[in-house]
């Protein structure tokens, strides 16, 4: 059962990269999703309700591997780099159903990528106040989801400014 936890907090191992494991966590579930979004043509919605559920899974999931360490917050874990990441990229293909230019969605979910690393590692309030207060799987999960939701906030606000 540890190995099964150890695989789904690591998100198949890619946290015991050696280097930047967030980064490249947040890559592999924008490249899965991409795929699911627009070569399987999965719902946004049902992803969305998996995402949701990865969420509340984690949340105990993240408590058993952290329990026994003395950092809260280790490298390895990152199923909330795939969360986090997974917020905006879901709410832009539930916004945006339907037929898309490729080129176009490609813009977007390198965008995405690119801004939800900026806001995981720069942790502008309050994605910093979840990072620091609390040394939890709650404050793990929480300051990605932030990072998401800022995300989400400069899009809508980009595509408001540009219509």
């Amino acid at each position: 059962m540890n190995n099964i936890n150890f695989l789904f907090v690591t998100l198949f191992g890619i946290g015991k990269l050696k280097k930047i494991p967030g980064s490249y966590a947040s890559l592999v579930t924008t490249i899965f999703l991409f795929f699911l979004f627009n070569i399987l043509n999965f719902s946004a919605n049902i992803i969305l309700i998996g995402v949701i559920i990865i969420f509340f899974i984690s949340l105990y999931s993240v408590n058993i591997f952290i329990k026994d360490l003395d950092n809260k917050d280790p490298k390895e874990v990152v199923i909330d780099e795939f969360v986090g990441q997974s917020i905006p990229i879901c709410l832009y293909e539930i916004a945006h159903e339907g037929v898309k230019d490729t080129s176009q969605v490609l813009t977007f979910y390198f965008i995405m990528f690119i801004l939800f690393r900026l806001f995981d590692i720069s942790k502008p309030y309050p994605v910093s106040y979840y990072d620091k207060n609390f040394k939890n799987s709650f404050g793990v999960m929480m300051d990605d989801i932030c990072a998401g939701l800022y995300v989400v906030a400069v899009l809508v606000l980009y595509m408001v400014i540009t219509s």
